[in-house]
């Protein structure tokens, strides 16, 4: 049944006129308004605000996440988004962003203390004061410049920005935290990446192994630790990196709906946030619903298999992230949509592409600060179903907790209670009052089939804090 637009509107206001009641959520901060509030409205028909986003046309929702970029970054120039072509430094100087392929042998730091240099209490001038290193030795160097102020050309990139062009694209878009991969992949899982349920500690960095390895999750090594922020955003505090608390995997369940995580391989992983959850990574699901490679996922799909809620995270060559990956990224993304596009999931699925942190590089738009560890930079987002509005890009106010709150209201789950209250739900991306729309497919240099005969990945963490 189609609300009619009269009531669309009056549902809309009411959403938006309130506020949640944050405070009392630890490790959470204060709410911040400006629109971007859409917290579900007590005493809303659940069934009216459901239909806001879909009214049961979304019964499959995929997130894919990849790795480490700014929309200056990886979007630069893209029709209607805001973007800009030079970016301040610590001395007053205006730096131009240099063209930088999508593999470049160096990597900018984001650690928590890098987000802080470059913030630069709300300046955004810092960018240059960030550590880089450089891979393959001096003379895969770049040339001499702040390596963080780079965009990567058009060209490198295709199917991301046919992509962004043809569907809808947030520019808006904010990590929720202002650290690495670890604690982002934990909010894109639970909205939050406490240390446990109702505790002001939360995992902020990279967990270490005790020979100094990346790890992370219940599966890592004894002596493994992970740095904490509390709220006054002191890093002072280690703790194994398994956690438990709720998760939107729990809300799915609860409505006897069905999930999976791809990940690039199993056990400990900085990617591998279900691993990091105890009664997730304990539970029957585990074995079944947590699966590796990430490719098995365009089989699933050939096979008519497709879960409710997917998260699919890449390899470490089809990433993204600097120094590391092959380029590769642009053709799995496309390759997982065309799956999806090609299936008979198509007309009930939407696909959410975004990027799980900034990696280090420099990006214009000034975060809100909620509190000591929220928001971060803008990183990409890109929003592809057949009702998703055409040729669109919106100018919103979205974070992780958004992905988290559309797949909520589509597929009439609670709210997870974490920063999903505070955010918004992504509706304006859509048009469910229109047919939906044929999938056109999404040309890429390499094919699906390329990723379907890659061997297991062999790196058991491959980000890093550089």
């Amino acid at each position: 049944m189609r609300v009619a637009l009269p009531v669309v509107a009056i549902l809309l206001a009411a959403a938006c006129g309130q506020q949640a009641a944050r405070n009392s959520l630890p490790g959470i901060g204060p709410a911040v308004s400006q629109g971007a509030q859409r917290a579900s409205a007590p005493g809303a028909p659940a069934g009216a605000i459901s239909r806001l986003l879909g009214g049961g046309k979304i019964s499959h929702v995929v997130i894919v996440i990849q790795e480490n970029r700014t929309t200056d970054n990886l979007f630069n120039g893209l029709p209607g988004a805001d973007t800009v072509q030079a970016g301040s430094d610590s001395t007053g100087g205006l730096i131009k962003l240099q063209p930088e392929p999508l593999t470049a042998q160096f990597d900018v730091d984001h650690e928590h203390a890098a987000f802080e240099v470059a913030f630069n209490g709300g300046k955004l001038n810092g960018f240059n004061l960030e550590r880089s290193a450089c891979r393959g030795g001096r003379h895969h160097c770049p040339r001499a410049f702040s390596r963080a102020y780079s965009y990567v050309p058009h060209k490198g990139i295709e199917p991301y920005f046919d992509l962004a062009k043809t569907y809808a694209f947030g520019d808006r878009m904010f990590q929720t935290n202002e650290g690495p991969s670890f604690p982002a992949h934990q909010y894109l899982l639970s909205g939050t990446s406490t240390i446990a349920q109702g505790s002001p500690e939360r995992a902020s960095e990279n967990p270490f192994g005790p020979h100094q390895q990346f790890t992370g999750g219940c599966d890592s090594s004894q002596g493994s630790l992970v740095l904490t922020i509390n709220a006054k955003g002191s890093e002072n505090e280690e703790v194994y990196p398994c956690f438990d608390r709720p998760a939107l995997t729990d809300l799915i369940e609860a409505k006897s709906l069905s999930w999976r995580y791809y990940q690039a391989h199993g056990g400990a992983g900085l990617w591998n946030a279900p691993d990091a959850i105890r009664h997730i990574r304990f539970s029957p699901q585990y074995s079944t619903d947590v699966i590796h490679p990430p490719s098995q996922f365009l089989a699933d799909v050939a096979r008519g298999s497709l879960a409710n809620v997917t998260w699919v995270t890449p390899t470490a060559r089809a990433s993204d992230h600097a120094g590391i990956t092959d380029g590769s990224g642009p053709s799995w993304v496309a390759a997982v949509v065309n799956a999806v596009g090609k299936s008979s999931f198509w007309k009930s699925t939407a696909i959410l592409v975004t990027w799980d942190d900034w990696g280090g590089w420099y990006d214009h738009v000034q975060p809100p600060q909620y509190d000591a560890y929220e928001l971060g930079f803008r990183v990409p987002l890109i929003i592809i179903s057949p009702y998703s509005k055409r040729h669109f890009v919106s100018h919103k106010q979205y974070e992780f907790g958004s992905i988290l709150k559309f797949a909520e209201h589509a597929l009439g789950l609670p709210t997870l209670g974490a920063t999903d209250i505070r955010s918004d739900d992504l509706s304006d991306c859509f048009n469910f009052l229109a047919p939906a729309a044929p999938f056109r497919e999404v040309s890429a240099p390499l094919p699906a089939s390329y990723f379907l005969k890659q061997p297991p990945s062999d790196e058991s963490s491959p980000d890093d804090d550089f």
